[in-house]
């Protein structure tokens, strides 16, 4: 067999390395149309529980990562003059120019045949049984097939920028800072021995009032946004103490999370995507490398169990590798949200909650606990501290109606909330003619987040009546968090989240992290909650 991969990324030449060592008699080149010594962007991280298929398979990126990278177990948030810390958190983190050059020797040395500065599209490699494009986000093979392979994608609205800097964090840690024209975040990790990566995000609004829009992101790769440069040196000064940034064709952009419907196709010839070429995920979960080298074990697993049937390896390869590709991009998109909305839980919530809102956005309070129980139980120790309660058990007054605890009792339709003193509150979908019974404002959110902003304004219609609370019921898991989280922190109006599928460790999440004030289901299910507890 002659397999052409395009593209002398991690996952391009861990595969070619891995098909070579499978099935020696597999001729593979590998086309990059950069130089072998290009590397766009600083560093690549790795978390300790996703490499151990990685190292089953093959060596070489342990033994980069253990002469050459850098460990940590604490994940470290700064906000408002406070450091606060959680553990559990293993990770490693390697120079991505380092990783290339240790793959490219391990490709070669299987017997590989790379060739860099050399372009290569579908046209140009007829007499290959196979075609494997690795050739990034951008991929023109993918792009030349889409009417087969249907890629699609949708675009942050958080803008962000690469850079690395010469100072040393102790291990992945996220600042936040207030600037004079809005709120700013940095994802820093240290990659070797003298150089960190240094990745900063922002809303477009705060990214256009600092003039940070000037730079011409459409010209060639090469040339970094040196006023950016400039601009972040001087407000993260007190956090990187005076330490410079390090460019490398740094410049603003918006992510995008790209997913494909096949991954491979069989006509009018075999091709099959790996890596960022088929699908990404924000770099909060995840790391494109180590999905793109997972790909690579997968097809090359593939093609050696299913040697003299191509659509039969490549059909196995889809089925094997998607799965774990489609859980990271499930939790990567309220990941990637809460990136989005940042500024708003800077402004409104304390360090401690701020720092535990940003750890829970894709897992539940006692996963979390298993991982980083100190971290976790001085949060409830803080809510306590205020609160004289565990967060599910803490009153809440609201005047007309008081609680004794943050679960309340909801009927099947929504329509009433049973869990306070006196009668039951109404829940409306429309304000009353009068005012003088308590009642609170019933929202549906929607099903995705293309119906968002209509949700915004019907809530603020409902929140300009007055009600006592604002219970949301409907759509998925985050738009009804993002719209309890809107009456919270927009319109000052407690939130009541309605969702008969929750269990308690997810509740508690909820009200500990200020997603929401209560919590709300039906008589049923609560029951089962105080029986599995």
């Amino acid at each position: 067999m002659r397999i052409a991969v395009v593209g002398g990324g991690p996952g391009g030449l861990f595969f070619a390395a891995l098909i070579r060592q499978a099935d020696p008699s597999v001729e593979v080149t590998v086309f990059e149309r950069n130089r072998a010594d290009d590397a766009f962007g600083f560093g690549v991280v790795f978390s300790d529980r996703t490499l151990a298929g990685i190292h089953d398979a093959d060596p070489v990126l342990r033994e980069a990562l253990d002469a050459h990278g850098r460990h940590w177990e604490d994940i470290e948030v700064r906000l408002k003059g406070e450091r606060l810390r959680c553990g559990g958190n293993g990770m490693a983190a390697i120079v991505r120019r380092t990783l290339l050059a240790l793959l490219q020797e391990r490709a070669r040395g299987m017997g590989a045949d790379l060739r860099f500065e050399t372009e290569a599209d579908l046209a140009d490699l007829d007499g290959y049984d196979l075609v494997v494009a690795a050739d990034g986000t951008s991929s023109r093979i993918r792009e030349a097939l889409a009417d087969r392979l249907e890629p699609a994608f949708d675009t942050a609205t958080a803008k962000f920028i690469w850079f690395g800097t010469d100072y040393m964090f102790d291990g992945l840690t996220f600042v936040h800072e207030r600037g004079p024209h809005g709120v700013f975040a940095v994802h820093g990790y240290p990659i070797s021995a003298d150089v960190s990566t240094f990745i900063v995000e922002t809303d477009e609004p705060t990214w256009r009032a600092a003039g940070l829009d000037a730079f011409d992101v459409t010209r060639p790769p090469g040339p970094s946004d040196l006023a950016t440069k400039a601009y972040l040196e001087e407000l993260f000064a007190d956090q990187i103490d005076g330490h410079r940034l390090l460019t490398n064709n740094s410049r603003w952009g918006n992510f995008r999370t790209r997913r494909t419907r096949h991954w491979y196709v069989t006509d009018p010839r075999p091709v099959a995507l790996l890596g960022d070429a088929a699908h990404t995920a924000h770099f909060s979960v995840g790391s494109g490398t180590k999905m793109a080298m997972e790909d690579a074990i997968a097809l090359s697993a593939a093609l050696t169990k299913h040697a003299d049937d191509l659509p039969a390896a490549l059909a196995a390869y889809e089925a094997t590798a998607r799965p774990s590709v489609d859980a990271i991009q499930n939790a990567a998109r309220p990941s990637l949200g809460w990136w989005e909305h940042f500024g708003a839980y800077h402004d409104a919530l304390e360090p401690w909650q701020f720092a535990y809102h940003f750890l829970s956005r894709s897992i539940t309070d006692a996963r979390l606990a298993r991982r980083a129980p100190e971290f976790v139980h001085a949060t409830h120790d803080e809510w306590e501290t205020r609160h004289g309660a565990e967060p599910l058990e803490t009153p809440l007054d609201l005047g007309l109606w008081r609680l004794p605890g943050r679960v309340v009792q909801v009927a099947p339709d929504s329509g009433t909330a049973v869990g306070g003193t006196g009668d039951p509150l109404p829940l409306r979908d429309f304000a009353p003619g009068t005012a003088a019974e308590p009642w609170g404002a019933r929202t549906m959110a929607p099903d995705d987040e293309s119906g968002l902003a209509a949700a915004y304004a019907r809530l603020a219609e409902l929140a300009a009546s007055a009600p006592l609370l604002i219970a949301v019921y409907g759509g998925t898991p985050y738009t009804r968090a993002l719209l309890a989280e809107r009456a919270r922190l927009h319109h000052g109006l407690p939130a009541l989240l309605i969702d008969d599928t929750l269990d308690r460790d997810r509740a508690v999440t909820a009200v500990l992290s200020g997603r929401t004030d209560l919590v709300g289901a039906t008589a049923e299910t609560i029951a089962a909650w105080e029986v599995a507890s």
